[in-house]
Parts: structure tokens; sequence; C-alpha cells
């Protein structure tokens, strides 16, 4: 993964909220879970679509250099749109 790219997933990641919030994703209705360990350097999404059965589920680690991101039996494609496409419900 390019440095660049790094930083806008890191961007992307940064925008949701600890904890629980929820967000919209291809027109659908997201539960998101963010928890954060080791001090800030590593953290878990889990997103859930409301009423449906679809899931994005990833871990990212802030050390890691080359390639931080690690889905959670998924493709990796799947992450990144979801991390390029949601948008927040304020």
């Amino acid at each position: 993964m390019k440095e660049t790219h790094i930083t806008q997933l890191t961007e992307h990641i940064s925008k949701i909220p600890e904890g629980y919030s929820e967000v919209v994703y291809k027109t659908r209705k997201y539960s998101v879970s963010k928890t954060i360990f080791n001090n800030g350097k590593s953290l878990k999404v889990y997103a859930e679509e409301l009423g449906g059965t679809d899931f994005i589920s990833f871990n990212y680690y802030g050390t890691i250099t080359k390639n931080p991101l690690k889905p959670c039996e998924m493709p990796e494609h799947k992450v990144l749109d979801f991390l390029k496409n949601y948008k927040t419900i304020p």
C-alpha cells in the first residue's frame, strides 16, 4: 500500500467516531462500533447493516508501514469501498 493511500485511509478511518455510531452506506443504514487499542496504535471497526445481513469488519494497525489494514473474512476492496463511501448520520 502506498504512503499516500495509507494517509487517505487513515483520514477515512479517523472520521468514524470511537464507540457506537450510525452511517449510511449504499442507501442502507449501518450500526458501527469502533474500538481503539494499544494507546491508539490499533483499532477494530465492525459495521452491521440494520435490518439486513451485510457487515464490514476490519482491524487497522498504525505501527505496520506496508499494509496496516487487515479485513476480517472479506476482501480488502469491500472495506475500502465502505471507507470511501459511507456517510455519517448526525
